[in-house]
């Protein structure tokens, strides 16, 4: 005879405590399941331990072996080479983390309530908007035009604005967080913060970009990395005068060019040129140098990159 539970006269005791059992079926899914995305991690790691490798390889195992990751012998030259001029490296530093802040952060205060205005249905000028943000993306003016535009009109040349302003907001992170604020923030969220007195401003600020955080650190992760890799505005608004303002993927260009160059002229020139650096470790020093900021930043942000942060925003 079965024990009838007291508390709960439906079930016996019995019954109660039963918990229900994996199959062994799919426990093998989730462990072969495992096994390719580590696999598939791994191989996309790959080719980043190989630059890292690389970098650290001399210039002789490169000749002799090429891209190994088995290297003959190993070597600083290429880091001293590209650490010798400090102060200089260090201010182009500076300027890109200064130039990817400021950027990324103008960018969201300008993008984010343009916008949150698009999404909502009762703001008057939403097509007008729209029209305004589309044409632009689907129809570009060109290098030629808004080189015009930023040099002859908003005079923006040797000065951090120049590095900053063209590519402060991006119509395709608009439409994003547009879809966004239109499929995950309910209208009763927005009816109820109205109903408890908050302007529109006020239900921005204070109910929106709080469960909007997946969509906002997304975006500016985006606009980080574009910030941070981007070194044409510089050649084309800064002049050799202003050197101080070169950021840091600029001076690599920069020495990269400079390597190539005395790589060629030592060709024609034998014995004027004194050292010459190895350029393909060189080279690889510089990409390291570019993405190890991204790799120890990314996986503080990883965090944030999550869905369902509106639910139980609303209770029933």
């Amino acid at each position: 005879m079965k024990e009838m539970n007291l508390n709960n006269p439906g079930k016996t005791k019995t019954e109660e405590y039963i918990i229900p059992q994996k199959s062994a079926y799919s426990g093998t899914v989730n462990f072969w399941m495992s096994v390719f995305f580590l696999l598939l991690a791994f191989l996309i790691f790959l080719p980043i331990l190989l630059v890292i490798i690389i970098s650290f390889s001399s210039d002789e195992s490169v000749t002799e072996l090429g891209y190994s990751f088995f290297p003959k012998s190993f070597s600083l030259d290429s880091y001293r080479y590209i650490f010798h001029s400090g102060a200089y490296l260090f201010r182009a530093f500076f300027n890109s983390v200064f130039i990817t802040a400021a950027g990324t952060v103008m960018g969201l205060l300008f993008m984010c309530p343009m916008a949150y205005a698009v999404s909502r249905k009762d703001f008057g000028y939403r097509k007008f908007l729209l029209l305004f943000l589309m044409i632009p993306m689907m129809f570009s003016g060109g290098l030629v035009s808004s080189y015009m535009v930023n040099t002859q009109i908003l005079h923006l040349r040797n000065s951090y604005l120049a590095l900053i302003l063209p590519g402060l907001c991006s119509t395709w992170y608009i439409m994003i967080m547009r879809n966004y604020f239109r499929i995950s923030i309910p209208d009763s969220l927005v009816e109820a913060a109205e109903l408890d007195g908050c302007d529109p401003f006020q239900t921005f600020m204070l109910v929106v970009l709080p469960i909007s955080q997946p969509v906002i650190v997304t975006v500016s992760v985006f606009q980080m990395f574009a910030y941070w890799s981007s070194w044409y505005p510089s050649l084309l608004y800064l002049d050799s005068n202003h050197t101080e303002l070169y950021p840091l993927q600029y001076v690599l260009v920069n020495m990269d060019k400079s390597i190539e160059r005395l790589s060629r002229d030592s060709q024609y020139i034998s014995g004027a040129i004194g050292y010459i650096p190895p350029a393909v470790t060189v080279r690889m020093v510089m990409v390291v140098i570019v993405i190890l900021p991204i790799m120890i930043l990314l996986p503080f942000f990883h965090r944030f990159l999550k869905n369902g942060m509106t639910i139980g925003a609303i209770k029933g």
